[in-house]
Parts: structure tokens; C-alpha cells; sequence
């Protein structure tokens, strides 16, 4: 299997800093680990039910790196802050 480059990754998750792609190709998952983590990340609880083992491995590493991406429930639920003036 080919290892993801650059090419790969910009189109799956779209524009991404040099350091997190440099983070995700240091992985040498290939594209279809980056489909599994994707998969997982879009929504675990099927894969599970499916009887899939958790991810583990490269797969678990993409997760770890793409988790990080991700903004905080936090400053989702908040919403935009009110200027007072």
C-alpha cells in the first residue's frame, strides 16, 4: 500500500498547516487508514456495534492528531460573545 502524501490529505481533510500534514505523512498510514480514522471520528458507535475492534495503531494515531483539529465543545457551545459598549 502507498503512504499518504500531501496530495491525499489536502483532498480528505481539505487545507491543512505544513506542521499537522507533516504529523499525519510521519504516521506512514496509507489513504485508506486515513478513510478508517475519518470513519471513526465522523461517528464510532456503528463501527462498534459492527463489532469492530477500537482503532488501534497508525489509525489511532491519525484520530489522536485529527481530535486536535477539532474545536472544543466548549467554543461550540458558547457561540459568538456580545460586545458590550
Amino acid at each position: 500500500m502507498t503512504r499518504l502524501t500531501r496530495h491525499d490529505i489536502a483532498e480528505a481533510l481539505g487545507p491543512l498547516d505544513d506542521v499537522t500534514i507533516a504529523e499525519i505523512i510521519g504516521t506512514g498510514a496509507t489513504v485508506s487508514e486515513l478513510a478508517e480514522a475519518q470513519a471513526w471520528m465522523a461517528n464510532d458507535e456503528p463501527l462498534m456495534n459492527a463489532g469492530r475492534p477500537l482503532a488501534t495503531g497508525r489509525v489511532r494515531e491519525l484520530i489522536d492528531i485529527l481530535e486536535e483539529l477539532e474545536p472544543e465543545e466548549d467554543e461550540q457551545e458558547a457561540g459568538p460573545v456580545a460586545s458590550r459598549g
